[in-house]
């Protein structure tokens, strides 16, 4: 476990290095618990280091796939302990096998529901796209005791927008993207001051894993998913103001 230390002082680093101190809001509601299934919404290449920070854990995050390919990012993401999602063709199956293997040994695992298109196509600060179910089929099929959802918001209050490269490039990396197949650059989000407010813990129970199957199944997901997002589209506009 000597490894998993490096990501929460590099997280640190990170945010010194960059001179960001976020303000904290109702951080008593994290569970003490290290099966935690941290749900956020999702803006800056910072976010991941900004959340282990101010929980003070290291956390495996799930990241896009192409950030598991491109040089040096793939060895920041490696040092970070994140883990990259499949190939659409994959039905997801290492990161359902990943986060149940992390979860199980009492690791904490976060998860950006709204994918890839909020860190390509910036929306305002207090909006959110729509969320995958991935988090939700995960946090009902994975076989262990006390496991807790944290919503999470980031809410930018000043923040700076540079732009690094083509999005056109990043298609050598990953063409099956089709976020990369158009003209423009790729944006960078550099938050200046942020405030970060955690949302009430929703703790899954083993009822709700035995009736996890089928179509009830399938409702139980997107519900978790609608509740999650609900959440955070609160927080996010509370912490924006």
């Amino acid at each position: 476990m000597m490894f998993f230390d490096s990501p929460l002082n590099l997280s640190h680093s990170l945010l010194n290095a960059f001179g960001i101190k976020p303000s904290i809001h109702y951080l008593e509601r994290v569970p003490a618990t290290k099966r935690v299934l941290v749900v956020s919404n999702h803006r800056s290449f910072l976010d991941a280091p900004l959340l282990m920070t101010v929980i003070n854990r290291s956390v495996r995050f799930v990241c896009h796939r192409f950030m598991s390919q491109v040089p040096v990012v793939r060895e920041m993401i490696e040092i970070m302990g994140a883990f990259p999602l499949d190939a659409p063709s994959q039905r997801q199956n290492n990161f359902f096998r990943q986060s149940t293997n992390f979860l199980q040994s009492s690791q904490t695992v976060g998860i950006f529901p709204e994918g890839a298109q909020p860190m390509v196509q910036v929306k305002p600060p207090n909006q959110l796209s729509p969320f995958h179910r991935g988090f939700a089929h995960l946090a009902f099929r994975v076989p262990v005791q006390e496991l807790a959802i944290l919503p999470v918001a980031i809410a930018s209050i000043d923040e700076k927008r540079h732009s690094v490269a083509p999005l056109k490039l990043f298609r050598l990396f990953d063409p099956s993207e089709p976020l990369f197949d158009s003209w423009g650059w790729h944006p960078v989000i550099v938050y200046r001051r942020v405030n970060i407010l955690f949302g009430r813990p929703i703790w899954i129970t083993e009822a709700e894993r035995q009736q996890y199957q089928g179509r009830r199944g399938s409702l139980q997901a997107k519900e978790l998913t609608q509740f999650c997002s609900h959440q955070i589209s609160e927080l996010l506009h509370q912490g924006c103001h």
